[in-house]
């Protein structure tokens, strides 16, 4: 019904937005991937949009790229993810982060996200394989399993999602789990 709005950025309040199109405020909720991508007040923006009815409420959800858009609306299609969980998922991952984290089928960099438990972490997992482009999740051409050895040695040694993704983009083929952590600690003590 509303699929993309473009006006002045009246108000900014985590999540939610008051862009002014013409002269009529509409409420945005926006995740805060594209909240920190914002213009400042006052200024142009252009948002995608997701328009949800229910019974007690009429909800539009913003985004600033076709990409957050579409995995917001694949998410909302699972089986108890709705709106609010979706926009969750997209506040605390980007959707290279949410790719990665299906193609080496992680859910605990899911279960990190507030309002995710392992069940629907579980059920993302599965859901989602195979659907949100694998190719542009996989970080480097490490094989599968030493990559998620190494993933994972990375992130248990405090090492945020992207700095582990980042030093596994460095990483040579064929490389082994050891080796593997030994480069990726190399490349990010510089």
């Amino acid at each position: 019904m509303i699929g993309r709005l473009t006006g002045l950025l009246a108000e900014k309040s985590p999540p939610q937005l008051l862009v002014d199109v013409n002269g009529v405020g509409y409420e945005v909720d926006v995740p805060m991937s594209s909240f920190y991508n914002l213009p400042g007040l006052g200024e142009r923006v252009t948002l995608l949009t997701h328009f949800v009815v229910r019974e007690d409420a009429q909800v539009l959800f913003g985004f600033l790229t076709h990409e957050e858009r579409a995995t917001f609306r694949m998410l909302v299609k699972i089986s108890g993810v709705g709106p609010r969980t979706a926009l969750s998922i997209l506040s605390g991952l980007s959707v290279n982060d949410l790719a990665q984290a299906v193609s080496l089928q992680e859910s605990a960099r899911l279960v990190k996200v507030p309002g995710i438990g392992k069940k629907t972490a579980e059920r993302l997992l599965l859901e989602l394989k195979g659907k949100l482009g694998d190719a542009l999740a996989a970080p480097s051409s490490v094989a599968p399993g030493a990559q998620a050895d190494i993933l994972q040695a990375l992130l248990a040694l405090g090492y945020s999602d992207r700095e582990a993704a980042a030093a596994l983009k460095a990483l040579p083929a064929d490389v082994g789990v050891s080796d593997g952590i030994k480069l990726a600690l190399r490349a990010l003590a510089r």
